[in-house]
């Protein structure tokens, strides 16, 4: 099982703190450190100072950090032209040194589109554009060099375009997750490396594992080939007592979180990790909310990462 960092910066955050968390989380050896894609705050913080864009930050991490894995969990194809998006994440994959990956997904907050003045379209109509960003990015990262890349889509074309820069890795991993039970499988079936269920309330993992496995072999793919995942808030504490209060810090209550996270002791988080791999899951992004808490690293590093079983 790996353990990844996600963060919610949308909360309130400065790139120091963001780059606080990603190094601390390199020198404990987690495989990666994620960020979200959002521009609004959520709930009752103030999210001071305000929101950060995604690939600029992670452009400052690629340099700032030598090891650890940096990536998007997700992007909003709203948010992005899906050109200059491959351009963006290949200039960070070369900064970094080829440590990348791309989540992409086809955008959910309304009020945060409303506040920026950003087009949010019908569902369908943002999964048609999510479709074709796919398309886009994957086409222009596997074309190969010296070769041009076209398009034509009722949202997008792209005609004979030199599909560069490249980058490093060939190509960057594409991450796509949710709960749609026919077009999500379909599209992670063809572009991605990873398929991601964020918080996943009773059966849902299950029920999308499945849907992708099936939609793998629909079209030939081998369905060991597609990563499984979800993504999980955490509240480790070495006592009850502390316990309570890492959940009280980020507005959960414990029972609650217990229920449908990863909170508790030590040995309850390996519990419940072991439990999700046995279902099939092969990497945890671990959601950190109060980023200061940089004990809270420590305390998962050193007491429950020795402990996970070897698969």
């Amino acid at each position: 099982m790996q353990l990844r960092i996600f963060t919610e910066p949308q909360q309130g955050a400065r790139y120091d703190d963001l780059l606080a968390v990603a190094r601390r989380a390199e020198h404990l050896g987690f495989d990666a450190f994620f960020r979200s894609d959002h521009y609004l705050k959520m709930g009752g913080v103030d999210g001071l100072p305000g929101p950060s864009d995604a690939w600029t930050t992670l452009a400052g991490l690629a340099r700032d950090t030598s090891r650890i894995r940096l990536g998007t969990l997700v992007n909003s194809a709203t948010f992005r032209h899906p050109g200059v998006l491959a351009i963006s994440v290949a200039n960070v994959d070369d900064m970094s040194g080829g440590r990348v990956e791309l989540g992409l997904g086809a955008g959910w907050f309304d009020a945060e589109h409303r506040a920026y003045g950003i087009a949010f379209p019908e569902v369908r109509e943002r999964f048609d554009v999510l479709e074709e960003q796919l398309a886009i990015v994957d086409g222009l990262w596997r074309t190969p060099a010296g070769d041009t890349f076209s398009f034509a889509g009722r949202h997008y074309s792209v005609v004979e375009s030199p599909a560069l820069p490249k980058p490093i890795q060939a190509p960057p991993p594409i991450i796509v997750g949710g709960r749609g039970a026919v077009r999500t499988p379909a599209l992670a079936a063809r572009h991605a490396a990873e398929f991601n269920v964020a918080f996943p309330g009773e059966g849902e993992f299950e029920r999308q594992r499945d849907r992708v496995r099936a939609a793998c072999e629909s079209i030939g793919r081998d369905p060991a080939s597609m990563t499984m995942s979800v993504a999980l808030c955490l509240a480790c504490g070495g006592s009850d007592a502390e316990v309570a209060r890492r959940a009280s810090a980020i507005g959960r209550d414990p029972a609650e979180l217990r229920a449908n996270g990863l909170c508790g002791t030590p040995d309850e988080l390996v519990e419940r990790l072991a439990l999700w791999g046995s279902r099939g899951v092969q990497r945890t992004y671990l959601q950190l909310l109060d980023l200061a808490d940089l004990d809270h690293l420590d305390l998962v590093a050193s007491a429950v990462v020795p402990n996970l079983p070897v698969r």
